[in-house]
């Protein structure tokens, strides 16, 4: 598992942060987007995959999370 940061973009959008491999990257899709659930596999534009434990919707942005890697695409 790997620490990863996620924080909006000027548009609204999410954007995706690998501190360790300096990899940014927006966020196309995540699986679960509601106040009471947010997080699960997290798309990136790039084809990659991670997933993140669905937690309560962070208050704000950047957040810090444990993000595990699904796919091979970086």
């Amino acid at each position: 598992m790997a620490n990863i940061m996620i924080r909006k973009n000027a548009e609204g959008g999410l954007v995706f942060y690998l501190p360790k491999r300096d990899i940014e990257d927006n966020i196309t899709s995540i699986e679960f987007d509601a106040p009471e659930k947010w997080g699960g596999e997290l798309k990136l534009a790039n084809g990659g995959v991670y997933y993140i434990d669905p937690i309560p919707a962070p208050a704000r942005l950047p957040i810090s999370l444990r993000a595990k890697r699904l796919d091979g695409v970086e």
